[in-house]
């Protein structure tokens, strides 16, 4: 089965994705860092950010791993904390963008996800990377509640500069980041985390029991 978990930055995916996927004992896969490991591997080695071939050329020949432990692997280099530096949070989107780039990770994305039981979550998954997944849900939350919870998880980010990157994050991924027809959309603003998990967890429940003969 798969799990798809969309949303715009701060609306609280990564946190439900992988608290959902330990509940049910699935894989959980973060799409969001596929793009920062492949972000990180450009800026080591000097590539123009804004030249999409040379990226997409880059991302086809260094695929992005997960072990066991859910650490991200990339040019044989653990990466999972190195992603997470704010340099890396102002050029990922520059990355992203780029329509070759995207090609060849949404195809590792599927991949990936085809290999068992996963939670998978981004901003394009239930519509482009897994329309056919199970379980879809559109995770939403105020701006501020948003920026606020950036803040927690990045306190080396002024909060009028996080609030800022996440404006322009919106507006650089409006045209991916929508809801898929069919997906439960909810709203985490005043929900706590075990709420939105225990509702999703619920959801797939019901889909399994209607998939058993």
């Amino acid at each position: 089965m798969i799990v798809a978990i969309d949303g715009p930055a701060g609306a609280g995916k990564s946190t439900v994705a992988r608290r959902l996927a330990e509940r049910l004992g699935f894989r959980y896969l973060d799409t969001g860092a596929m793009y920062r490991a492949l972000t990180w591997l450009a800026m080591q080695r000097s590539l123009p950010l804004g030249d999409g071939e040379p990226l997409g050329e880059l991302a086809q020949s260094n695929p992005v791993t997960f072990d066991e432990g859910g650490r991200v692997w990339i040019a044989g280099t653990d990466v999972t904390s190195s992603i997470r530096r704010s340099n890396i949070d102002r050029n990922v989107p520059a990355v992203a963008r780029h329509r070759a780039v995207r090609a060849v990770m949404r195809e590792r994305q599927r991949e990936l996800g085809h290999q068992g039981d996963v939670v998978i979550e981004g901003r394009d998954i239930g519509t482009v990377v897994a329309p056919d997944a199970e379980v879809k849900i559109y995770l939403n939350a105020d701006p501020t509640v948003r920026a606020r919870r950036r803040q927690v998880e990045r306190p080396d980010i002024g909060g009028d500069a996080l609030a800022t990157d996440l404006r322009l994050r919106d507006q650089s991924d409006a045209a991916r980041m929508r809801p898929a027809d069919d997906a439960d959309q909810i709203d985490t603003t005043d929900l706590q985390v075990d709420d939105v998990v225990t509702r999703i967890e619920e959801l797939v429940q019901q889909r399994l029991a209607a998939s058993r003969p």
